[in-house]
């Protein structure tokens, strides 16, 4: 979300928004983006393949608050940064203890299951607000049905 700051002299230049089309802004990733995915998916990947290694337990514990939390992120794109990284590791942490709860109740509960599920739901969640925030194109408009002719005298 662009904001800008009405401090400005009365005489000064306004701040204006970047050029281009309001929500159609490219905004730059930031550098540690791959860093944090690949120990994410390395959590993953220990538990999923029965690896037993010293870090499996912080890397998977960072791969359940970093799947949600980056799908509740990507859906919550109107809010400023901080209310969104907020609100985005609360959901992460509920994502998680519903998870756990529901495989609880259905006597499934693994590490494989857990992290499975976690997994899933997060992909889905990433897929949904993809597809639902990616331009529509316009429909085509529909096709009008000719006017009847008016009766004639005759």
């Amino acid at each position: 979300m662009y904001t800008t700051s009405h401090h400005s002299s009365p005489g000064g230049p306004t701040p204006t928004a970047p050029p281009g089309p309001p929500g159609r802004r490219l905004r730059a990733l930031p550098a540690e983006l791959p860093v944090g995915l690949s120990v994410a998916v390395t959590g993953a990947a220990l538990v999923l393949f029965d690896v037993g290694q010293p870090l499996r337990a912080p890397l998977t514990f960072f791969f359940l608050l970093a799947a949600p939390g980056a799908a509740l992120a990507l859906a919550l794109r109107g809010l400023d940064p901080l209310s969104r990284a907020a609100v985005a590791l609360t959901g992460s942490i509920a994502v998680n203890l519903l998870v756990a709860q529901g495989l609880l109740a259905l006597d499934g509960w693994s590490a494989r299951g857990g992290v499975t599920a976690i997994a899933v739901l997060s992909g889905a969640g990433l897929v949904g607000t993809v597809l639902s925030t990616r331009p529509r194109r316009a429909a085509a408009p529909p096709a009008v049905p000719p006017a009847p002719e008016p009766p004639r005298a005759g």
